[in-house]
């Protein structure tokens, strides 16, 4: 495959007036009007790289996103997916995985994108922006929390001899759906030594060491299994995802979250 590698530009990574901006334009958002006894899962992709300047400013984004849960009414479940397309400009970021970049390409053609970019934010399948554009991620967060949601659950999950043992349910699905699992880890950080972040230390969270497709459904019916994953890159504290997704990588239908112990 063939990607042309861009990178964002126009936002200097200043960590702390990136997060003051989100949660301005966030609390500005009519989403604080929400139930918050019932909160709309919102599965928030956000595809980075150490190697890009533009990058860190989204990655702050996504952690405030994670840690605050800033929008009444809604539970962010937020993944960020390293890039290696970056790899060959000056340093090799040690969290990039080329099913990742084919995840990216994949939303690249159906989303109707001219190519892939960094950072791109995808929220729930359905919309694409710049990661730090915290006015386009507000008005997409609008959006995305009126579609359909499909509620998923997990339950016993735990860690044994490497192995991620855990149980996935869904409701029932009006058409067919697709079973992801990701393993992240809760938390991470580089001191990058090269390249355009060099001399930066780089903070991460939610960062994704395993993602497969564990299952699918068919119309008119849930899904109840019980799942065993490799949970070897797993050396510190980290979380469990379970999402639904429309085939062809189309829009997420539901999704959970739940810690893991290493």
């Amino acid at each position: 495959m063939n990607i042309s590698i861009r990178c964002v530009r126009g936002h200097r990574w200043n960590l702390a007036a990136a997060i003051a901006v989100g949660l301005a334009v966030l609390a500005s958002s009519p989403m604080g009007m929400a139930d918050s006894k019932s909160p709309t899962p919102l599965l928030v992709e956000l595809f980075t790289s150490e190697g890009c300047s533009s990058c860190p400013p989204a990655d702050a984004f996504l952690r405030m996103l994670d840690s605050t849960q800033p929008v009444e009414g809604v539970q962010f479940i937020v993944l960020e997916e390293h890039v290696d397309y970056w790899d060959d400009q000056g340093w090799r970021d040690p969290f990039s995985s080329h099913d990742l970049t084919l995840r990216q390409a994949s939303y690249t053609q159906r989303l109707k994108v001219s190519g892939p970019y960094t950072p791109e934010m995808v929220v729930d399948g359905a919309y694409e922006f710049t990661g730090s554009d915290r006015a386009k991620a507000a008005a997409a967060f609008d959006k995305a929390r009126l579609l359909p949601t499909i509620p998923v659950r997990i339950s016993s999950a735990k860690v044994e001899s490497g192995k991620l043992q855990a149980h996935i349910e869904t409701d029932a699905v009006p058409g067919k759906g697709d079973i992801f699992a990701a393993l992240v880890l809760d938390s991470a950080e580089s001191q990058v030594q090269r390249g355009e972040n060099g001399g930066h230390r780089l903070q991460h969270v939610a960062v994704v060491r395993n993602l497969k497709k564990i299952g699918k459904t068919e119309s008119g019916q849930g899904y109840s299994k019980d799942v065993s994953l490799d949970a070897r890159a797993l050396p510190h504290a980290a979380r469990l995802i379970v999402f639904l997704q429309e085939p062809g990588q189309g829009k997420i239908l539901g999704a959970a979250v739940t810690p893991v112990a290493p």
